[in-house]
């Protein structure tokens, strides 16, 4: 995929492959030293050299990702968000929602935490990002953007919650 090391590192279900035959049996050069407080070695440092156990012999590496891992990720970070249990997340209301008054907000507020009619109409890339219900006679929708962590900019990787501010804006079809 051309993904840098660097880059790949931060991105939630890439992994490396050997750039020849792109299988993931590969070896990195590393020194480890002994820990007496926990009877175990611990990685000291990487080196750049790499080995294919599938090649036999000295490879570079490419970078893959996984990109089922990811969307299934994203999906169950969105369902938590809007179940209330994400650290790293807000639920916004329009001003129109806002107008319907307290039971109307707790009902619709119900609605969307329970949401599940998720299809190919409403949900095409399968992150459960966005949905529409009904309030009586009102259509309500919602959506969940990704922000960075200081609410400047888009999220570098969505699937990541330690680099992620989710937003759910919930809002009257006619304000969208």
């Amino acid at each position: 995929m051309g993904i840098h090391e660097r880059d790949a590192g931060a991105l939630v279900g890439a992994y490396p492959v050997c750039g020849t035959c792109k299988k993931s049996a590969v070896l990195r050069d590393a020194w480890a030293i002994w820990n007496n407080l926990t009877c175990a070695w611990e990685l000291q440092a990487t080196f750049d050299r790499f080995h294919c156990e599938t090649c036999g012999g000295e490879t570079e590496i490419a970078w893959e990702i996984d990109e089922a891992f990811r969307k299934k990720r994203i999906r169950r970070l969105n369902d938590a968000l809007r179940r209330g249990d994400v650290l790293h997340g807000a639920i916004m209301i329009t001003s129109g929602i806002e107008s319907l008054g307290e039971d109307a907000r707790t009902a619709i507020l119900r609605s969307v935490q329970t949401f599940s009619d998720f299809s190919e109409d409403n949900d095409p890339h399968k992150e459960h990002d966005f949905g529409a219900v009904d309030h009586g006679t009102t259509k309500v929708f919602w959506k969940i953007d990704y922000y960075d962590r200081d609410l400047t900019g888009h999220s570098p990787d969505a699937a990541n919650p330690e680099v992620t501010h989710r937003v759910l804006t919930i809002m009257l079809a006619s304000e969208y």
